[in-house]
Formats: C-alpha cells, sequence, structure tokens
C-alpha cells in the first residue's frame, strides 16, 4: 500500500512546487489530471511530459498514472460509433504517443471520468456495450504499452451510469482484457448503501487503484466516513496499489488538505498496527 495524491489538490501552485509539499507531507506519488496543463492533451508537448516527470523525480515523487483522461471531452457512449471511437483515441492514446515513457510505469487511471449520464435513447445496458467498444478498441494500445486502463464508477451525484463497484467489474469483464481493471473510491462506493469495506473485499481480485477522500468531497478523515475498517480490509486484502487522495473541495486549501489527509490516514494505520490488525508495514513512510 503506497500513498500518492492528485495534484489538482494544489490547484493554481506551480508542479514543482506541489510536488515539493507533497513529498513533505509523506507522499510518495503523484496522480496527474491531464486538463491542469491543458484542455487539449494534445497541447502539451513531450518536452513538457518530460519537464513534469522531472519535476516530480526531483521531489521524490513518482507519477503513478493520469485520470480524468476525458473530463473535457465528448462522449463515449453515443449510438454514434464515430465519435465515440474518435474521442477515444484522441485523448486515450492517438494523443499520447510513447506514454508509457514518458508519463507512467503501468497505470493510466480513472479513464471512466467523462460520461455520467446516459444519452437521451440510449438504455443502461446499450450505453455499457458502447464503452466496451472504445475500450476492446484501446485495448492492444494499453496491451503493447503494458499500461492498465483503471474503469472507475462514480455514485448517482455524479450522473445515473455506471454507478456502482458491479457495474465497473461487470465493464471491466465486457472489455476482457487483463489490462482493463477496477479502480474503487470511497466517496462513489459510501452511495451505495453497503459498507465500503465489503465493497472493497468482494473485488479484491479485479481493483488496481484506489482512491481516498468522503462523501462530502473532502479528504480521507474528514467526513464521517470511518477508515479504520477500509485500511484494515486493505491489509486483510494485501493491496500492494496506490491509495490516492481525491478530493473535489478546495476551499480549505491545498496545505490543509494534503497535510491532513495524510495525517489522518497514518493515524489510522498506526491504530490497526497497535492493535495488530494490519501490519505495521503498512505504515506511511516518511
Amino acid at each position: 500500500m503506497k500513498f500518492a495524491i492528485c495534484n489538482e489538490t494544489f490547484q493554481d501552485w506551480p508542479f514543482e512546487r506541489a510536488f515539493g509539499f507533497a513529498r513533505e507531507c509523506g507522499y510518495t506519488g503523484i496522480e496527474i489530471a491531464p486538463f491542469t496543463m491543458a484542455l487539449d492533451a494534445q497541447e502539451i508537448s513531450a518536452a513538457r511530459r518530460r519537464e513534469v516527470c522531472d519535476q516530480a523525480d526531483a521531489a521524490g515523487l513518482e507519477v503513478i498514472g493520469l485520470h480524468w483522461l476525458l473530463a473535457k471531452t465528448q462522449v463515449i457512449t453515443s449510438r454514434v460509433p464515430t465519435p465515440r471511437f474518435a474521442n477515444a483515441r484522441r485523448t486515450m492514446f492517438a494523443s499520447w504517443p510513447g506514454c508509457a515513457a514518458i508519463w507512467v510505469d503501468g497505470l493510466w487511471s480513472s479513464v471512466l471520468r467523462l460520461q455520467r449520464n446516459l444519452l437521451p435513447g440510449v438504455s443502461h445496458d446499450q450505453a455499457m456495450q458502447f464503452a466496451a467498444e472504445v475500450f476492446q478498441a484501446a485495448m492492444p494500445v494499453f496491451e503493447d504499452l503494458d499500461v492498465t486502463l483503471a474503469v472507475e464508477p462514480l455514485g448517482p451525484v455524479d450522473g445515473n451510469f455506471l454507478l456502482t463497484a458491479a457495474a465497473g467489474r461487470q465493464l471491466c469483464e465486457m472489455v476482457g482484457s487483463p489490462h482493463c481493471r477496477l479502480h474503487l473510491d470511497v466517496k462513489a462506493m459510501s452511495s451505495e448503501g453497503r459498507p465500503v469495506a465489503d465493497i472493497v473485499r468482494e473485488n479484491a481480485e479485479l481493483m488496481v487503484h484506489f482512491h481516498a477522500n468522503d462523501p462530502n468531497k473532502l479528504g480521507p478523515g474528514m467526513g464521517d466516513v470511518d477508515f479504520r475498517p477500509i485500511f484494515e480490509t486493505l491489509g486483510q486484502i494485501d493491496y500492494q496499489g496506490w491509495v490516492s487522495v481525491e478530493v473535489f473541495d478546495y476551499t480549505p486549501g491545498p496545505e490543509y488538505l494534503a497535510r491532513e489527509s495524510m495525517n489522518n490516514m497514518q493515524r489510522v494505520l498506526e491504530e490497526l498496527a497497535e492493535k495488530k490488525v494490519v501490519s505495521s508495514r503498512y505504515s506511511v513512510s516518511q
């Protein structure tokens, strides 16, 4: 279990400052939303990508993945194939030549940030099929680059498509590639009316990425969600991936959000380790 934070948390901070502060707080990974650099991914040059990677490396951070890849683009669940495939290719791989080498080693995270509302006349089952077709078309490229596409379900406040972990799992199974796996998010899972820990346990073998946050849109430990059973379960399933902090309410400020999120997670892990519920090796390394 490794700890990262999403770069948009730092709003308008220069990347060098944001990366340095994230490492100071104890994070060892940074997750990049491309729209923090340009609304059109094709506008981000290879030189700029390399510069950002070098800045992260200098701060002692690993660039762990890209997320919100389709946040500023068009739909992938349309009945019409051309815009679905064109938009996906444009953002997911055609616009990122050499992405695996220049950006990340193994993970493109949270690609399904885009389309959360069904289009008129399109059923949920049809939308699932359309999305699966887009991702199936992308899989040869992902497989060749040894990159994983992580499907992230979100809750009903974010739309009416792909609202549960079960739906995300189904979509991954429809795509049918080991390079398409499940990304779970605490805020989203909290809307299912079931213990988050149970959902994590049920999807342990397919889960590749994990977002720590709260339904109040702040960081872990800043709301009503009890992270003790969640982290206990992550320890029990021997989760070795990243736990990445993602917030949506930035009003407390980057310093507070980044520092308190880490402190809260560290506190939970130390408590669980003290009770021998999880191994001390899960403690956050400063």
